[in-house]
């Protein structure tokens, strides 16, 4: 098992490319975690060195120090992967897993505190140490189209909600006729069915939406 790292104050500066004064700076303003002490000796790990980075890459990013704190308030606000995934895994998305950095190129400018704390409470997204995980690869790329095309992220994130109840209503629909009249184990069998049903009918609504809509 590979020993974790431990520095000294000009040891991390050096590592991330900074300067000491710039490193005090950051954690008084509460950017990186309190460093373990040992007497009058300050360490510091790989976590605050991956903070440092992320700071950085934020910054050239365009977002401001002031905007990075709220960030990072709000992503350490947020739940634990593990209590966001459960038990195990979705049984068919696949989670990403994220740097902050990462997150902020798929949505170009509009990963706000605000975005982000939604974003969280809805349980889109999870912390995993200095990583995020999107519980969903197909959110995550359809959510960037989006954004992608002029749709304000703030308003996707709506969308989102809004779509869930009627999700949860549906997934309630289906599996109480699936437990109902299905042979025991069949349910995964006849999952894609009731999606089938969903998707169909979502269709023809779509269809009857856009033949009422007055021309452009």
């Amino acid at each position: 098992m590979k020993e974790a790292r431990e520095y000294r104050m000009e040891e991390l500066a050096e590592k991330a490319g900074i300067t000491v004064r710039t490193l005090r700076f950051y954690r008084e303003r509460g950017l990186i975690p309190p460093p373990r002490r040992e007497g009058r000796i300050a360490w510091y790990d790989e976590h605050h060195l991956a903070r440092l980075r992320t700071i950085a890459a934020l910054l050239e990013r365009g977002h401001t120090l002031n905007g990075i704190a709220d960030l990072a308030t709000a992503f350490e606000s947020g739940r634990d992967v593990g209590e966001v995934l459960g038990l195990g895994e979705p049984t068919e998305e696949t989670p990403v897993r994220l740097t902050p950095e990462a997150l902020a190129d798929y949505f170009e400018g509009q990963v706000t505190p605000e975005n982000l704390a939604t974003a969280l409470e809805l349980g889109y997204l999870a912390t995993d140490g200095e990583e995020i995980v999107h519980i969903s690869r197909r959110l995550l790329d359809v959510s960037a189209a989006l954004v992608r095309e002029g749709v304000p992220l703030s308003v996707v994130l709506d969308a989102g909600r809004r779509v869930r109840v009627h999700a949860e209503a549906l997934a309630g629909l289906f599996v109480d006729v699936l437990t109902t009249h299905s042979a025991d184990g069949q349910l995964d069998k006849l999952r894609p069915l009731a999606k089938s049903v969903v998707e169909a009918e979502l269709s023809m609504a779509m269809d009857r939406r856009l033949r009422q809509a007055p021309p452009a």
